[in-house]
């Protein structure tokens, strides 16, 4: 027990915080509770009139110090309070939590979606619209006093993060600024940069979680801490029983290769992962649902429910599955019954009836939001996410379950990195309800306990600037304060900052590579002759065979297509390759009016579904003829069988005979090549007993030269980079006529300004040269989506588009960004990309009318129908441009009322469905 001299000091402390720190001694009374240290120190920070950066990981509670800077700012009267947030799933979050406190009439909304009171003294945004306001000199700026940027760590993002740079630069001095951002391993370097562009900044970082995470791995049916404690955690030392057990397993299924011999691609032919069924049960067992299990695809995640499901797996009871019921009703209430059974509708509500669900961005947004907000409330036990889910929603759950450690970023798949694996187990642990969390990774033999333990222990997450500049922001930035000042402001971003310092690294790379290659090249050097000149030669010949397969693939590609789209009903064709391998007979003809020919077939195996060209090495033979029954229907068991029997009852080979094309040859021989491998082999050096030898010397030091040159490019471009790209992006908008030759922004300059995409000067180009003027609405609505859309995989074969206006205005756009793209090239950029006319038949059809299920069929470069989650993505971005067209000042009249037609026509359906707000 204290003594009094002890309790008279500790309130005499507490009288002068009282006297320092007013305003948060009123805050703290207002929130209920006591703030944490980290908490506590920030919002002293501000109230001392400094700007915060707070770093914590999440679910630490940095939104408290955000919301602190809205009560000083209500607390001070006729000052304002912006809360920026990346998406407008957080930005709704964040509005309805402070409407609760503060009431409606004092805090407003602006998305894309919504603006609700946006003249009140807290506004909730998208950072984007804050950029817009500060570009157009926006009254609303007036008497701002502060700025919260909530996971401003987005700033690293690829797309979007230079719009959290251009706010950070462009917002007056006298706003205050709040950032709050996950923990990154470089916040030094972040705030040295803050200070220098926003003044006094303090820095607060927490490294404690609320909830304690604990670290499991499940090997086979037996789960293991990773850790014995945590000292040991803090010197990545594996609990040694894991260690004894994963060597044990290894061991067993080495034994087993050696008697069965070793399965297909050489993997462990004995080991099989538990089924997902299996591994929710063990955590229902072990109480540690609810649980995210991270599974790095889309299919995946839908197989993995499906599986559940296959099992009999139900982990809710009866009550709970009224709920969940209530709750997905009341989501897809605005949702036509039709269109329901299209998107699975049916399917999805058992699995969340029991307590399982999927979670990824191809789901309908009606559906993930029903998912999220069971989960929250309990309902729903398990749910098999991508990624995606780690960034921004607020759904912690008490466990999270890696399946794999390496995933898919769209181009390769790589591994997780420690600041990955970190951001997906900090969801494992919720505040107030779990006494700790629990992160569990699946042992499988390519999956080493060591390395688990470090990506465990290692905080490595750094911050990254992704800030360039574009063709808009020039605009606005020589609008607004003129070329030279413009030039000023961006190498002042984090981006130039963190080039500035990084050159010094690079520069002493450059230095080792060189003294390498010297290395390398006295151990290649060969006594017959010039073995540099030797190795060229072999470089051109591998360089030229892998341009000859590329053609190659090109052509067996479009023989695919041009031999699918011949296919009748009643035609026997052979698939080659692929799962449904075999022989096959077609019941409905591709439709020649959209996209790659897609047939539906019946396979010898009795599978029906459609074939794609990428299941066919080259042009697909029709082999032979049979009756199909006028009214087929595939889905009948008894009437797959019969005509499966007739399919054999043909007496071809399903494999064919297995002769294969030469691909080669010295009949097929490219003539180039040929001569290069003469060359070749007259060279002296290719007569020498130590070739290889040499070759393989001088490989190393072709790739380290390769190297070693993109390293002298980036040195060279890091230096003052940003100001020259600014300029010459300054330049191709004066060739165009968007600056003039004084330097001053145009008239069309001013409409670029007001044009917010990523292919701005595109659609600016397009209104300049009136490309859409005289479309139809869902004409109109198809044409500007090629400028957006983006397909998820790269295709070989370029999508089709209705005939007609369509056609001429696709045709033209394609031509105009290639004019575009010469230009760029010119002053050595790549800003704009290609048009992607992809989603041109969905939007097409979907502003004609057409039904859903149709309008998704007709989706580009899909193995099945078009995810419902991706079609209502670009149509809202479809949707974004058109209301810019409405508004833009050098669009014609006549386009602006057909923008605002086809607006209309889009909002329908699972279109006109805006979220819970």
């Amino acid at each position: 027990m204290t003594s009094p001299a002890e309790r008279y000091a500790q309130s005499k402390r507490r009288a002068a915080r009282v006297a320092e720190f007013p305003a948060l001694e009123d805050f703290m009374l207002d929130v209920g509770f006591d703030l944490d240290d980290f908490q506590r120190a920030a919002c002293e920070s501000l109230e001392r009139g400094s700007g915060v950066l707070v770093c914590a990981p999440t679910g630490a509670g940095k939104t408290v110090v955000g919301e602190f800077a809205v009560h000083l700012a209500l607390r001070a009267g006729e000052r304002k309070c912006f809360y920026t947030t990346p998406i407008k799933a957080l930005s709704n979050q964040k509005y309805h939590d402070l409407v609760q406190r503060y009431g409606p009439d004092k805090v407003g909304l602006l998305t894309g979606d919504n603006a609700i009171n946006g003249d009140a003294p807290v506004v909730v945004m998208t950072t984007e619209v804050l950029r817009n306001m500060l570009y157009s000199g926006s009254a609303a700026l007036k008497n701002l006093a502060y700025v919260v940027m909530d996971e401003v760590h987005y700033l690293a993002d690829r797309f979007r993060g230079a719009v959290w740079e251009e706010v950070i630069i462009h917002l007056p001095a006298s706003v205050t600024l709040v950032s709050l951002s996950a923990t990154v391993s470089n916040y030094e370097e972040f705030a040295d940069w803050l200070v220098t562009v926003r003044g006094e900044t303090e820095v607060v970082v927490s490294e404690h979680r609320p909830v304690p995470l604990w670290q499991h791995m499940l090997v086979g049916r037996r789960m293991f801490d990773l850790f014995h404690d945590p000292d040991a955690a803090r010197k990545h030392d594996v609990h040694p029983e894991l260690l004894r057990y994963t060597r044990e397993m290894l061991r067993r299924l080495e034994m087993t290769d050696r008697s069965y011999g070793p399965g297909r691609g050489g993997r462990s032919r004995r080991w099989q992962p538990p089924p997902r069924a299996e591994v929710v049960e063990r955590l229902e067992r072990a109480d540690l649902l609810p649980a995210i299990l991270f599974i790095f695809s889309r299919a995946g995640c839908d197989a993995a429910v499906q599986q559940c499901l296959s099992a009999g797996l139900r982990l809710t009871d009866a009550d709970e599955r009224a709920e969940i019921r209530s709750i997905a009703e009341a989501r897809v209430a605005s949702i036509p019954r039709e269109d329901l059974s299209v998107l699975g509708y049916w399917e999805w509500l058992d699995g969340l009836e029991r307590g399982v669900a999927a979670h990824h961005a191809g789901m309908l947004p009606a559906f993930k939001e029903a998912v999220e907000e069971c989960f929250v409330r309990g309902l729903v036990k398990a749910v098999f996410a991508t990624e995606t889910l780690a960034l921004g929603i607020n759904m912690p759950a008490r466990c999270v379950v890696l399946k794999r450690l390496v995933k898919f970023n769209g181009e390769a798949h790589v591994d997780l990195t420690p600041g990955e694996y970190t951001q997906l187990t900090g969801r494992a642990g919720r505040r107030g309800i779990d006494v700790e969390g629990h992160a569990v990774v699946l042992w499988s033999p390519e999956v080493d306990p060591r390395h688990v333990a470090g990506l465990a222990s290692t905080r490595t997450y750094p911050l990254r600037s992704s800030f360039r500049p574009s063709y808009n922001m020039a605009v606005n930035l020589v609008g607004t304060v003129g070329a030279d000042k413009a030039r000023d402001l961006l190498e002042s971003s984090f981006a130039q900052f963190q080039a500035d310092r990084s050159v010094v690294g690079l520069a002493r790379q450059v230095q080792r590579n060189v003294d390498t290659m010297q290395t390398y090249a006295q151990d290649e050097a060969c006594h017959h002759g010039d073995f540099d000149e030797y190795f060229a030669i072999r470089v051109a010949i591998a360089d030229q065979e892998r341009a000859m397969a590329r053609q190659g693939a090109t052509q067996r590609r479009a023989a695919a297509v041009s031999s699918l789209e011949r296919l009748r009903v009643g035609d026997v064709i052979r698939v080659p390759q692929g799962r449904r391998a075999g022989l096959a007979v077609v019941l409905e003809a591709p439709d020649g009016g959209f996209g790659e020919p897609r047939p539906l077939v019946l396979t010898q195996d009795r599978w029906a579904g459609r074939v794609s060209p990428a299941d066919f090495a080259g042009a697909a033979e029709v082999l032979e003829r049979i009756r199909v029954p006028k009214h087929f229907n595939h889905r009948s068991p008894g009437a797959r069988r019969d005509l499966a029997a007739q399919i054999s009852a043909t007496g071809l080979d399903r494999h064919g005979s297995g002769r294969r094309r030469s691909r080669g040859g010295a009949d097929g021989e490219d003539p180039e090549i040929a001569l290069l491998k003469v060359q070749m082999r007259q060279h002296p050096c290719h007569a020498c007993p130590d070739r290889e030898e040499h070759a393989r010397w001088a490989e190393r030091r072709h790739r380290l030269q390769r190297d070693t040159e993109a390293l002298r490019a980036k040195v060279a471009g890091r230096t003052g980079s940003l100001a020259r790209t600014f300029d010459q992006v300054c330049a191709v908008l004066a060739e165009r006529g968007y600056l003039s030759g004084d330097g001053e922004v145009s008239e069309l300059g001013r409409m670029l300004g007001r044009i917010w995409s990523e292919a701005d000067l595109l659609v600016a180009e397009c209104l300049r040269l009136g490309l859409w003027d005289q479309l139809a609405p869902e004409e109109l609505a198809a044409a500007v989506s090629m400028v957006l859309y983006e397909s998820r995989r790269e295709g070989d074969d370029r999508a089709s588009v209705p005939k007609g206006a369509i056609t001429e205005a696709v045709d033209a756009c394609g031509k105009l960004w290639a004019d575009i793209a010469a230009d760029e090239a010119e002053h050595g950029l790549s800003l704009t990309r290609e048009p992607d006319p992809g989603f041109v038949w969905p939007m097409y059809r979907w502003a004609r009318g057409e039904p859903l299920a149709k309008v998704l069929a007709s989706g580009h470069n899909y193995d099945a129908d078009m995810p419902a989650g991706d079609f209502v993505r670009w149509a809202r971005q479809v949707l974004d441009l058109l209301g810019q067209l409405r508004e833009a000042s050098a669009a014609s009249e006549s386009l602006r009322d057909t923008a605002r037609k086809a607006i209309t026509a889009i909002n329908r359906g699972i279109l006109a469905y805006q979220g819970a707000l």
